[in-house]
């Protein structure tokens, strides 16, 4: 089975549509998936394809990629696998590559630039919380 990414979609697109359109009249889409933004759930304007074979995919490509689907030029490629897996897309993974919820020695906090400085609060250096403003 091989997967492809289909990019720059209208974001009114059904599922059915990409199907249709990826299936053409020799392919066998398998599934169709439209990613969708987690807190508004509308399309993110991509969707990963699953086509029987290798052939079929490489034929989707060239025929596809760059042509125009409601006015949008398509981007069809092959999809890239994940780095870290876990979840049926990949998933995983923090801030910087730190595990969730672990302490990990030397991992410094956001805006951090250089050597960890410890300065007591209230210090006149850095900016932010405590310390007396405007004396």
């Amino acid at each position: 089975m091989a997967r492809l990414f289909v990019g720059n979609l209208p974001f009114d697109t059904t599922e059915a549509q990409i199907k249709q359109l990826i299936a053409g009249d020799n392919r066998t889409v398998r599934s169709v998936k439209i990613i969708t933004d987690k807190d508004t759930g509308r399309s993110r304007g991509f969707a990963f394809v699953d086509l029987d074979s290798e052939e079929e995919a490489q034929a989707a490509i060239s025929e596809l990629n760059g042509k125009d689907f409601a006015g949008r030029a398509l981007k069809v490629d092959a999809a890239e696998e994940r780095a870290q897996g876990g979840g049926k897309f990949g998933a995983g993974g923090g801030f910087r590559g730190t595990p969730h919820g672990k302490d990990v020695q030397g991992a410094r906090g956001f805006g951090m630039r250089g050597p960890a400085q410890n300065m007591p609060r209230g210090s006149q250096r850095g900016g932010g919380r405590g310390g007396t403003r405007g004396s």
